[in-house]
C-alpha cells in the first residue's frame, strides 16, 4: 500500500470521503483504503474516529458508508442549500410550463456542480443527478457560468485540457472566447450535443447583486425537440424570480450587511 504522501489528517479524511460515489455507496475497509490510496492501518484508525462522530457508518456486514451526520452538517451550514430552497418552487413552475428536465448548478472547483435536477415524466432522457459534476466547456450550463466569471478564471480554464466529449464539443479556445462573449451579450446559451449526443441544453444565468452570477438555470431537451424562442423568455423570468428570492432570504440579507 502506498504511503499517504505526508497529507494532513484533514487531507486524509477528504480522500476517504471522496472514495465513495453513487456506484459505491458502501465499501469494505480494504477497498476504501485502496480507493483513498491510504495504508490500511491509517484507514482503520480514521474510519473508527469518523464512525464515532457519525460522519461515517459501519453496517453489520462491516462495510463503511457516508453517515447522516455529514449530510446534516452540510445541509445546515451551506449557502448552496439556501439557493436550492429558494429556487425549487420556481424550477417546479418552469418544469410545469416547459415539461422538460430542469436543473440548477453553480461553478465550483473548475467544474459545474449540479445542486438540483428535476426530472420530467414526459422526457425520454436521463435526467442526471444532484451533486454530479461536468466540464465547464462541455455544456450550456458551464459556458454560461464561465462567461460571467473573471477574465483570469476564463484564461485558466481555456488554457487547460479541454476534452472532446462529443463531435460537437468546442475545444478551440479562440472559438470558446467568442461563445463566452456571445453569452454575456444575449444572457443565455443553447448547446446541441455539446456534452451528450442526444441532449440539447439551454441555460440562463441567475444574477446576484452587483451583476455577479450566483448560479445557472438549465432546461434539457432531446436533441431536435428544443424550442429556444419559447424556453428562453420563461427561463429568464424564472431566473429573475430566483435571484429575488435568494436576495430576500435572511442569510442573504445578513451577508449583504456584513460585507
Amino acid at each position: 500500500m502506498p504511503d499517504s504522501g505526508g497529507d494532513s489528517v484533514i487531507g486524509r479524511v477528504v480522500r476517504l470521503l471522496s472514495a465513495f460515489d453513487r456506484n459505491s455507496r458502501s465499501l469494505p475497509l480494504t477497498t476504501l483504503a485502496n480507493r483513498a490510496d491510504l495504508p490500511l492501518t491509517t484507514t482503520h484508525r480514521l474510519v473508527n474516529e469518523l464512525v464515532k462522530h457519525g460522519l461515517l457508518e459501519r453496517a453489520p456486514n462491516k462495510e463503511i458508508s457516508i453517515g447522516l451526520r455529514l449530510w446534516e452538517i452540510s445541509a445546515r451550514g451551506s449557502h448552496t442549500m439556501t439557493l436550492r430552497e429558494a429556487a425549487l418552487p420556481f424550477m417546479e413552475d418552469l418544469q410545469t410550463i416547459l415539461r422538460q428536465h430542469v436543473s440548477l448548478a453553480v461553478l465550483d472547483a473548475g467544474s459545474v456542480l449540479f445542486l438540483e435536477r428535476l426530472a420530467s415524466p414526459d422526457s425520454t432522457l436521463d435526467a442526471g443527478r444532484m451533486a454530479e459534476r461536468y466540464p465547464l466547456h462541455g455544456c450550456s450550463t458551464g459556458l454560461v457560468l464561465l462567461a460571467f466569471s473573471s477574465p483570469e478564471y476564463q484564461a485558466k480554464v481555456l488554457s487547460g485540457p479541454l476534452d472532446k466529449l462529443t463531435d460537437r464539443t468546442v475545444t478551440d479556445p479562440i472559438l470558446l472566447r467568442r461563445i463566452l462573449a456571445e453569452v454575456r451579450q444575449q444572457r443565455f446559451f443553447y448547446a446541441a450535443g455539446f456534452g451528450i449526443e442526444r441532449w440539447s441544453g439551454i441555460a440562463v444565468p441567475i444574477m446576484g447583486e452587483h451583476g455577479a452570477v450566483i448560479a445557472a438555470l438549465t432546461v434539457v431537451y432531446a436533441r431536435g425537440e428544443e424550442n429556444v424562442l419559447t424556453a428562453v423568455p420563461a427561463m429568464q423570468t424564472v431566473a429573475t424570480s430566483i435571484a429575488r428570492a435568494v436576495a430576500a432570504t435572511p442569510v442573504a440579507r445578513d451577508g449583504n450587511r456584513s460585507s
